[in-house]
């Protein structure tokens, strides 16, 4: 279930937990823009990190039901997410003022969201490729990705 929580972790800055297989979350990741506004911000790619990947599942957060933003101690998840996203970002591109203007409105994220995250999980098994849950069974790498899909 998508939601907000407190972390307790005291990090400055922001993380984001998302699916590195999914192009449409890696590219969001990519383009979303606020660093400006948060500080550091540290990518983390659930496939390879099977420590966050665990931690965040541990915390009630289903890595297939949506990415994970994780700031200033609390963790929002799914639609909360991307409307946090959304809210933190410097309007000095076409997509922030676009994913600005969208999921600016958490009524509009929680009515948006269900619909992308069906487009995902569509395009994941047009693609061949599995989802989270699915991935399990495969093994993963300990590493986080700390900077942008492809680097």
């Amino acid at each position: 279930m998508a939601g907000e929580a407190t972390t307790g972790s005291g990090e400055p800055g922001a993380s984001i937990f998302y699916d590195g297989e999914c192009p449409v979350c890696s590219n969001y990741v990519r383009f979303v823009r606020f660093r400006e506004t948060v500080g550091s911000v540290r990518l983390v790619d659930v496939r390879q990190d099977r420590s966050e990947r665990a931690r965040l599942e541990a915390a009630g957060c289903d890595l297939d039901e949506g990415m994970v933003l994780e700031y200033r101690d609390h963790r929002y998840h799914g639609d909360r997410a991307v409307h946090m996203m959304a809210v933190l970002s410097a309007p000095d591109t076409l997509f922030n003022r676009l994913n600005k203007w969208i999921f600016d409105s958490p009524k509009r994220s929680a009515v948006l969201y269900p619909m992308l995250r069906a487009g995902r999980n569509l395009l994941l098994r047009l693609l061949g490729r599995r989802s989270l849950s699915q991935d399990r069974r495969k093994p993963l790498g300990q590493g986080a990705h700390h900077g942008p899909p492809g680097s």
